[in-house]
């Protein structure tokens, strides 16, 4: 101890953990000696702490060390105060320390209180400054009396030191704009954008993380939760009232608040059972009012258009909720399992999918990971990141796992990204994302980026501004019955088109007859390139490769008789559309129609009906809806043979369907989100 300061220690530590867990002797430390002794109240002039540096305040000397902590890559805490026994003697020492000093105390387990386990980053680091209360010249002063920066753990680099708590920090201004941003609905991730932008900053470049955001507006919450879930049950009940084919479950906690909600409409089952082979659970998104994880569901058509199929609200992201949200899906659903399922990166999700859908193939959203590409790589690529995010896309989109392979190799060496978690975390999980490894399963065309973009465009529309729960389901409602009407819109339209045929293969014009344009589209493409291809017959198979190419190539199987085909691309699995290899080989064996079985349903020109019938309804209607839908596929058909048949057909089904929209809805599975509205 310092020999000026005589007489018993009042000693307070700051965290009682440190107590027997740190040890801050003067042993292995730099301490003062009087001819080493520098008077400097300036600290600003200085770089680095030193022996007998002084300070006017205690607060001083803090920030000035915290300063210091930051530029070599850690932070500090306050650790403990000494000050003498009697009455205005007052603080005579403090102890700052390195933030991962001492050890994590041993607690005691208390059956009555849930446990949190959170890794504690203390180590035992010894690094400290410690100072010393004197008044030799007049004014008390502080005076560094100890020093020591050996560390016995990494320090971090320039751009990971800002994310430790010590200097995570929200302004005023900023708190203020925050809970604005909460009130008109923006989510948090659109909150971090919209100051980045404001501030000029790079994306991850801000003061504080998503997490400190909802932190605060948990703390800025207020609302009564009982209520809010009375009028939330209140509002499914009288939807379930209008009608009888919504469904919801929930799940009321021991203090009767409100823990899980999930609903599905009418319309989102029927389009289920045809297009329910490969679906998207997204669940990064929160409904803002309440920080509360949301969860929707979302499938492709067989126009290639996004449909809502169920959402999902939960108090937690736990395996828990997650597996109840999965029971509750399957229920709404028939417990039908899709084929193929796309999430966000969780573990919990995933462990979840692996109990309840086991014969589920679970991979990761490409858009859900390409999001995060700002914040994990913009700063340590600088320049180069959009040359690198080119390079990444090359490589999510090749064929072979070899090729894959060997480019990311390539890819780590070229940019120096060897040591980086996260690309090794990436590469941790290729097999759950890159498609080389995903081609042999169906995805409906949502596992690549441009399908993507439009999938997270359409859930998009269901996280405008909602302050209450029971808002938020009216929402939905409204925006499903939109999507509806809107998908209806989109479907005449891709109908009404006057389709091309580039060809002239009897394949092409009877894929014209069968598929929806956007599904033959698709089609058309692979049949225009097939004219490009050779193939070559062997034992085993055929041999196709591009006429210009010498080498390589993809294998394809074809057995006449019994309609089989397949290429070692597994175009047709993954999309259900046949690849310009397959059609290659078909053409050359004068096969004039493609076989049944590579025309899938799920693409084919069907219309679904708004809602789904209720069992009670007769067969007789059944019958007669079936006849319309076939009546209307062949309008179409006709139809679009000429410029003159299109503009009557136009202009007669107009007057018809104003007509129809003049009678009354008599099936009780029809839904007016209007009316449900005016009776809450």
């Amino acid at each position: 101890m310092m020999s000026e300061e005589t007489g018993p220690l009042l000693v307070v530590y700051d965290d009682p953990s440190d107590q027997q867990s740190l040890s801050l002797d003067e042993t292995g430390s730099t301490e003062e000696s009087p001819d080493e002794t520098r008077l400097s109240l300036d600290s600003s002039n200085d770089a680095t702490p030193y022996i007998g540096q002084r300070f006017p305040t205690h607060d001083s000397a803090y920030d000035f060390y915290s300063e210091f902590a930051k530029r070599c890559g850690f932070s500090i805490r306050r650790h403990r105060t000494e000050g003498k026994d009697g009455i205005g003697k007052g603080l005579t020492r403090r102890y700052f320390v390195c933030h991962r000093a001492g050890n994590t105390p041993i607690k005691t387990p208390n059956e009555n209180k849930p446990q949190r386990n959170r890794k504690s980053s203390r180590c035992g680091c010894q690094a400290y400054m410690r100072i010393s209360k004197t008044m030799e010249l007049g004014p008390p002063e502080w005076r560094v009396t100890g020093f020591a920066n050996h560390h016995n753990h990494e320090l971090l680099e320039p751009n990971q030191v800002r994310f430790l708590p010590a200097y995570r920090t929200i302004s005023e201004i900023d708190k203020g704009r925050i809970l604005m941003y909460a009130k008109s609905g923006i989510s948090v991730p659109q909150m971090m954008r919209l100051m980045e932008l404001e501030k000029g900053v790079e994306p991850g470049y801000l003061p504080f993380t998503e997490k400190d955001v909802r932190n605060l507006l948990q703390s800025f919450r207020k609302l009564d939760h009982e209520e809010e879930s009375i009028d939330l049950l209140r509002m499914c009940r009288n939807i379930k009232e209008k009608d009888p084919n919504f469904k919801f479950e929930y799940v009321i906690d021991s203090n009767n608040r409100l823990e899980n909600i999930a609903w599905s409409y009418a319309s989102s089952i029927q389009a289920y059972e045809t297009f329910g082979d490969a679906v998207v659970f997204d669940t990064t998104h929160r409904l803002t009012a309440f920080d509360m994880p949301l969860g929707i569901w979302v499938g492709i058509n067989n126009y290639g258009l996004p449909c809502f199929l169920s959402c999902v609200l939960l108090r937690e992201e736990n395996l828990r909720s997650f597996t109840w949200a999965l029971k509750a899906f399957m229920g709404f659903m028939n417990g039908k399992a899709p084929q193929t399922i796309l999430t966000d990166q969780n573990v919990c999700l995933k462990d979840a999918i692996a109990m309840e859908l086991p014969t589920t193939k679970h991979a990761l959203c490409i858009w859900m990971i390409v999001a995060k590409f700002p914040s994990w790589f913009n700063a340590i690529l600088g320049e180069r990141y959009n040359e690198w995010k080119s390079e990444f896309c090359r490589l999510y989109n090749l064929e072979s796992v070899e090729d894959f392979e060997i480019g990311w190799r390539d890819m780590v060496n070229s940019f120096g990204l060897h040591t980086n978690r996260h690309i090794a975390n990436l590469y941790s999980l290729r097999s759950l994302w890159a498609l080389p490894f995903l081609r042999s399963h169906f995805f409906a065309g949502m596992a690549t980026i441009g399908q993507s973009k439009a999938i997270n465009a359409f859930i998009q529309r269901f996280l405008s501004a909602q302050n209450r729960l029971a808002q938020f389901i009216e929402q939905v409602a409204v925006v499903v019955d939109f999507k509806d009407q809107a998908g209806e819109q989109q479907t005449m339209q891709q109908n009404l088109q006057n389709i091309s045929l580039k060809t002239g293969a009897p394949m092409e014009s009877h894929a014209a007859t069968i598929l929806t344009p956007f599904a033959f589209s698709k089609l058309q493409e692979q049949l225009v390139l097939a004219a490009h291809y050779a193939s070559f017959q062997m034992d085993d198979g055929f041999l196709v490769r591009h006429h210009t190419k010498a080498d390589g190539g993809r294998k394809v199987y074809w057995v006449p008789r019994e309609g089989i085909v397949s290429c070692s691309c597994h175009q047709f699995e993954f999309s259900g559309i046949l690849c310009r290899h397959a059609l290659r080989v078909l053409s050359t064996g004068n096969c004039f129609q493609i076989p049944d079985s590579y025309l899938p349903v799920r693409w084919r020109r069907i219309s679904m009906p708004s809602t789904k019938l209720l069992p009670s309804t007769t067969n007789d209607h059944a019958e007669r809806i079936q006849l319309l839908q076939s009546m209307v596929t062949n309008l179409v058909t006709e139809s679009s043979k000429s410029r003159e048949r299109l503009d009557i057909a136009t202009e007669q089904v107009s007057i018809l369907l104003s007509r129809v929209r003049e009678h009354p809805t008599s099936l009780p599975g029809s839904r007016d989100v209007s009316t449900i509205h005016r009776n809450l």
